[in-house]
C-alpha cells in the first residue's frame, strides 16, 4: 500500500481563491505513477513542471507572482500535450 500527497496544510486563508500552487500535488501524483511503473509519464510531467517554473509568468502568488492555480495549472497541461 501507498499514500501520496501534499505536505502542507489545508491553507484556508486562500481556499476557494484559484491562489494554491499546485506543485506539491502534482508531484504527489508524479511519485503515484511512479509507484505504479508509468515512469515515462511521471518524467514528462516532471518535466513539463520544470519548464513552468522556469518562467516567471507562471509563478503563483507564494512565488511572488500573479498566476492563478487555474493558469499554472493550465501552463503545465500544455507543456505535457507537447511533449506528447
Amino acid at each position: 500500500m501507498a499514500i501520496f500527497e501534499a505536505v502542507h496544510g489545508s491553507a484556508p486563508d486562500i481556499a476557494g481563491k484559484n491562489l494554491a500552487n499546485p506543485t506539491a500535488i502534482i508531484l504527489g501524483g508524479c511519485m503515484m505513477l511512479d509507484y505504479l511503473g508509468k515512469t515515462k509519464e511521471s518524467h514528462n510531467i516532471r518535466y513539463a513542471l520544470d519548464i513552468v517554473l522556469s518562467q516567471p509568468e507562471n509563478f503563483t502568488h507564494d512565488l511572488k507572482g500573479t498566476a492563478s492555480t487555474s493558469q499554472f495549472t493550465q501552463a503545465v497541461i500544455k507543456q505535457v500535450q507537447q511533449l506528447n
